[in-house]
């Protein structure tokens, strides 16, 4: 078994892990980590495929980084390895047997896959070909022509129509002065029939324009109808070839239970998302099932450049991700015990509240790192929920703003409707003045500038956002150097906008400080805490319009 790799470090030492890596938010156990290393190593200088990781700064056209995996197993014979896989394919669409191969191979010879991509290509051919047609485009040309002539054409009798029933009105004014009752009468239905004539004649150049417009489309709709058609088809073809690979894609558990792609999802309004079961940790788990290896623990770690919306640092250790993964992997671990979820861990609970300012309408809070400011689904410990036990009997909305759960600072609240809305107002109208301190894990030679990148969230992984120049929402950050220390950048962050992530996003990404901050779980490395604090504000009090402005220093 060529995928099953003997350690070549010594780990005899080592103690195994109790439980399995919990995927979703851990930090990696050491033998994952040793995997890891000579995973990397073999990268480094391996032959045995072609793929751009962007590496080299003279080949970075077309170069795109990828996600790795290791999955630490141990045999029948009691042996400890690892295996090593990719998420999707690489760019030769090799699979080298060193590492595992995909759960289910799309492109092996004679598939019903490959079967199903021909016969899309051939209708793709002929829909390529119609639409080219020199007669086709010819007669496209004429009736968008001959319609816009048309429009143009009753826009102006329309026009005629109008001028001359203002001439009319004005003849019957005048002659209503002028003329006896009987001149005036024959006169009214002089006009009256003038007006008649008008009418008719725009309906019957309306007619003959709808005949010569349908004679126009008459061969026109039997290059459209074959197109439409052939569209018809495709999106059929497609379907079904999407529908068998759903059904497929079956993946295995401990108990060497099976599932379908199309069952785990179970839900007939929602497609698995794209690419689901393509990424290292189904295809390490399935490997290691159908081969009688039991799991031990696993990393998943980038190789390579950055892409230009997610994050993505070359070498660091990342989760599995929750759109594509989450369901297939809650099927693949079923019965296996692993490592505590930490995301729905309380750890809140002895963590206190020091208030900066009270007044009769306002509070300032300093809140500590890991601590959220509003419930979430599994942690109903929050900033809002202890005020709320605190002041029973304040009005309207207590939270003015957010920070997130891993940042620490002050924090403003509101024990009346009133005094909230006008805060509110402030920040909506920018008026508030808010400066954070962060640490930075790398170093950079400007000293101060702003960024400005657009977020949205990362719908195949919430809550992380991406940086989308198409759908993503204006987000804008200024920042100065503080100080530089060992590699590290502490660095004053004053956001102008105010998006989920913003500063630990526009810090990280390659297009921003490139830098992440320190201790960032979603966006850089995971350490003690995240090195961000919100340490300054300044704002219009809501009753006394007094001028107000709070510091608190950040502790790291």
């Amino acid at each position: 078994m060529k995928q099953f790799q003997l350690f070549k470090t010594a780990i005899s030492e080592i103690e195994l892990p109790e439980k399995f890596t919990f995927p979703f938010y851990y930090t990696p156990h050491v033998l994952a980590e040793i995997a890891t290393k000579e995973v990397q190593t073999y990268l480094e200088s391996q032959t045995d495929f072609t793929h751009n990781f962007g590496l080299n700064s003279k080949a970075t056209e077309n170069a795109i980084g990828k996600m790795f995996g290791v999955l630490v197993v141990k045999n029948n014979a009691n042996q400890l390895g690892y295996l090593m896989a990719f998420s999707g394919k690489l760019e030769d669409e090799s699979c080298p047997e060193i590492f595992v191969p995909p759960v289910f191979d799309l492109r092996t010879k004679h598939s019903f896959y490959k079967k199903g991509e021909e016969e899309i290509n051939i209708i793709n051919a002929k829909l390529a070909e119609l639409k080219s047609d020199g007669t086709y485009l010819f007669l496209k040309r004429l009736v968008k022509r001959a319609s816009k002539r048309i429009e143009e054409d009753l826009a102006l009798q329309r026009k005629k129509m109008a001028l001359s029933k203002k001439e009319r009105k004005l003849r019957k004014k005048e002659a209503r002065k002028n003329l006896t009752s009987d001149a005036f009468e024959k006169l009214s239905q002089k006009l009256e029939q003038e007006s008649f004539n008008d009418q008719f004649f725009y309906k019957e150049l309306v007619a003959y324009y709808i005949q010569k417009e349908t004679e126009n489309r008459r061969e026109l709709s039997t290059f459209e109808e074959q197109i439409a058609a052939l569209k018809k088809a495709r999106k059929e073809a497609s379907a079904l070839l999407q529908k068998t690979l759903f059904e497929k894609f079956q993946f295995l558990n401990q108990q060497k239970e099976t599932k379908a792609l199309i069952d785990i999802f179970n839900n007939p309004t929602i497609k698995p998302p794209a690419g689901a079961g393509e990424c290292a940790a189904p295809k390490l788990l399935q490997f290691a099932f159908k081969n009688d290896l039991t799991p031990i623990c696993m990393g998943e770690f980038w190789w390579g450049i950055s892409p230009n919306s997610a994050i993505r640092k070359h070498k660091n250790f990342y989760p599995a991700c929750q759109g594509r993964c989450k369901p297939i992997l809650n099927h693949m671990l079923d019965g296996i015990a692993m490592d505590e979820n930490l995301l729905i861990k309380e750890i809140s609970k002895d963590k206190t509240l020091e208030t900066i300012y009270e007044d009769d309408v306002l509070l300032v809070i300093h809140k500590p790192a890991e601590f959220l400011s509003v419930p979430g689904k599994e942690i109903t410990d929050a900033v809002s929920t202890r005020i709320k036990e605190k002041y029973p009997n304040a009005t309207g909305p207590l939270i003015v703003h957010r920070l997130d759960m891993s940042t620490s600072g002050i924090l403003l609240l509101t024990k009346t409707k009133e005094a909230n809305k006008h805060l509110q107002s402030q920040f909506i109208k920018r008026t508030i003045q808010k400066r954070y301190v962060a640490l930075l894990d790398g170093d950079f030679t400007e000293d101060k500038g702003k960024i400005t990148l657009p977020l949205r969230v990362d719908l195949d992984d919430r809550p992380k956002q991406l940086v989308c120049f198409e759908h993503g929402k204006n987000a804008e950050t200024r920042w100065e150097v503080i100080q530089r220390e060992n590699g590290k950048t502490r660095v004053y962050l004053y956001p102008i906008t105010g998006r989920t992530h913003q500063l630990r996003v526009h810090a990280a990404h390659k297009n921003g400080l490139n830098a992440p901050i320190i201790g960032d779980d979603l966006y850089g490395k995971k350490q003690d805490r995240l090195h961000l604090h919100a340490e300054f504000i300044a704002f219009t009090h809501p009753t006394t319009n007094e001028k107000m402005s709070f510091r608190v220093a950040p502790t790291f």
